[in-house]
């Protein structure tokens, strides 16, 4: 009961509640992302808001990158922290520039995403992820020898 009640969590526990983000935060924007692609290579004339002067295809462009590729990235583990900037970029975009003079409930959708993104920023991918096999601490050393990530060099 008293570790139910602490503050200290079992670094297990952080890695499995990074990995339920990363994967539930990607499927969820993948939702999002995969009909903006189609939209962008159906071939149709683009029905999509330019912003900040680039114009209606460069803005779908950037947003199916951010929306499709890096949720991908995220979903693996891949490059965690640095995928999770442009999807940053992305809600903050929706929020302050897209539904700027629309009622706080439109906004909030974007809100939640990005509150996502800002704890996989700050908390990595964790240990159920391929950034975590790719570490150079996690690798193998000395012909053979494995390491964990919880030992040091000697």
């Amino acid at each position: 009961m008293k570790n139910t009640i602490s503050g200290n969590i079992e670094s297990g526990t952080t890695d499995f509640a990074l990995l339920i983000a990363r994967i539930g935060i990607a499927t969820l924007m993948l939702t999002h992302g995969l009909p903006k692609m189609s939209m962008l290579f159906s071939g149709d004339p683009v029905q999509f808001p330019p912003v900040m002067g680039l114009g209606a295809k460069t803005s779908l462009g950037l947003a199916v990158f951010a929306e499709v590729i890096c949720s991908v990235l995220i979903l693996a583990g891949f490059a965690t922290r640095l995928a999770t900037l442009p999807l940053i970029i992305t809600m903050l975009v929706a929020v302050f520039v897209i539904h700027e003079a629309d009622p706080f409930k439109v906004k909030e959708p974007a809100l939640y995403y990005l509150l996502v993104y800002l704890v996989l920023l700050l908390g990595g991918s964790g240990k159920f992820s391929v950034d975590y096999l790719l570490s150079p601490k996690n690798r193998l050393v000395d012909f053979g020898n494995t390491r964990t990530g919880d030992q040091s060099y000697q």
